[in-house]
C-alpha cells in the first residue's frame, strides 16, 4: 500500500511526497502582471508540497481573465518569477506553472489597447465577473481565426519555454474551470464548423495541439495538462464529458507528459476519474471532490491506488505547512474566503505554521 508521504518520480525528478498545492488565482501580483516578493514568500512557505502549482499565469496579454494576475509573456515577468522559484527551490520545493489562458472569461477593462476577450466562438459567458471598476457582464469574445488560433497554440509555447527560463520545473496547461482550452472541448462554447470543432475529435484538437507544442517546446517530461469533465464552472456545458476526455486522452497518453490532473467537480464524478486514471499511463494528480471536508481522510485515495499525488487548495491555503498537519491529521486554521482574491499579506502569508500556534 502506498503511503502520501512516499517519494514518487515526476517530471524527471524525485519529489519527497505525494502530496501538491492546488493551483488558486489570488490576484497578488503587482502592476504589469509582476510576480512580487510577497508572492515569491507565499509559494516559498509552501515548499513542503512535494509539488507546488502556482495560480493560473496568462500566456499572453490578452490571456488575462481577472485583476492582479500574473503572466509570463515578457521579459520583467520572467525576472521576477526566478526569484519565486530560486526562493521555492532554496527551500527544497518543486514547482510548476500553470498556464492559463480565460478565453471569454474576462473583460475588456482588464486589457490594454482596446482589446477584448476571446473564443472559440463569440458566445458570451452568463454572469459576472469582478473586474477594477467592480462587478461586470461577461462581454461576447471575438472569435479567434484560424490563424488566430495558431497564434494562441504558439504563445502558449513561448509562455512555456518563458516558464523554464524563469526556472520552473515544468507547466500544467489549465483545460478546466471554463477557460479557453475547456471552452473548446465544450460544445456550448464551441460552436465552430471548421478543425477546431462540431465532432469530437475535432472539438480537442486545440487542447492536443497546445500540448504538443508545449511538450516540443521544453519536453513533455516537464509538461502536464489538468482538466475537469462534467464541470459547469464559468458557465460551461458538457452534457456528455466522457468520451470527449476519452478521446482526448488517448490522443496524449503516448507523449509522456510529466502527469494528468483531474478536478473532480462533485463526489459523484468518481466514476468518471477512476475511467481517466486507468487509462493514462503516467502520474496521475487528482483535486479530489469529497462528501466532507477534503483533509487527511482524503489521503486513502493514494493508499487505494485512485491518485499518485492528491491536490489541496483551500487546505492548504491556510496551512502552509499541510503535510506535516497532513500527517498527525491536524490540527488545521480554518481558511478565510475573505481573503482569497486580492489584498495585501492579510489571509495570504499570515497564516501559522504549527510550531507558531
Amino acid at each position: 500500500m502506498t503511503s502520501a508521504f512516499e517519494p514518487v518520480h515526476v517530471a524527471g525528478a524525485t519529489l519527497a511526497n505525494r502530496i501538491a498545492l492546488a493551483p488558486m488565482t489570488r490576484s497578488r501580483a503587482g502592476q504589469g502582471g509582476i510576480a512580487t516578493g510577497l508572492v515569491a514568500e507565499y509559494y516559498t512557505q509552501r515548499a513542503s508540497a512535494g509539488l507546488i502549482i502556482t495560480e493560473g499565469i496568462q500566456p499572453s496579454v490578452v490571456g488575462q481573465g481577472y485583476p492582479f494576475t500574473p503572466g509570463l509573456h515578457d521579459a520583467e515577468q520572467v525576472a521576477a518569477w526566478r526569484e519565486v522559484t530560486d526562493s521555492v527551490h532554496a527551500a527544497g520545493g518543486r514547482i510548476f506553472a500553470q498556464l492559463m489562458h480565460s478565453g471569454r472569461i474576462g473583460h475588456p477593462t482588464l486589457l490594454p489597447d482596446a482589446l477584448v476577450p476571446v473564443a472559440p466562438s463569440a458566445v458570451a459567458a452568463q454572469g459576472q465577473l469582478f473586474t477594477g471598476d467592480g462587478m461586470k457582464d461577461f462581454v461576447t469574445p471575438h472569435e479567434l481565426t484560424g490563424a488566430e488560433v495558431r497564434q494562441t497554440i504558439a504563445d502558449y509555447a513561448q509562455a512555456a519555454r518563458n516558464a523554464v527560463e524563469a526556472g520552473f520545473d515544468g507547466v500544467e496547461l489549465h483545460g478546466a474551470n471554463g477557460y479557453l482550452i475547456h471552452q473548446f472541448l465544450a460544445p456550448g462554447s464551441n460552436l465552430r464548423t471548421d478543425e477546431w470543432g462540431g465532432p469530437v475529435e475535432n472539438r480537442i484538437r486545440f487542447a492536443v495541439e497546445v500540448v504538443k507544442a508545449v511538450a516540443a517546446a521544453i519536453g513533455a517530461e516537464r509538461t502536464a495538462l489538468r482538466v475537469s469533465p462534467g464541470n459547469t464552472y464559468n458557465d460551461i456545458s458538457e452534457p456528455d464529458p466522457q468520451p470527449v476526455y476519452e478521446a482526448l486522452v488517448k490522443e496524449i497518453d503516448g507523449l509522456g507528459l510529466a502527469y494528468l490532473h483531474v478536478l473532480e467537480h462533485a463526489p459523484e464524478a468518481r466514476e468518471a476519474t477512476l475511467a481517466l486514471r486507468k487509462q493514462f499511463a503516467g502520474p496521475f494528480v487528482l483535486n479530489p471532490a469529497t462528501e466532507g471536508p477534503t483533509d487527511h481522510r482524503a489521503l486513502s485515495l493514494i493508499e487505494d491506488g485512485v491518485a499518485d499525488l492528491l491536490a489541496f487548495g483551500a487546505l492548504f491555503l491556510a496551512n502552509p505547512d499541510l503535510p506535516d498537519r497532513l500527517r498527525t491529521e491536524g490540527p488545521y486554521n480554518t481558511p478565510d474566503p475573505a481573503t482569497f482574491f486580492g489584498g495585501d499579506a492579510r489571509g495570504y502569508t499570515d497564516y501559522p505554521t504549527r510550531s507558531v500556534v
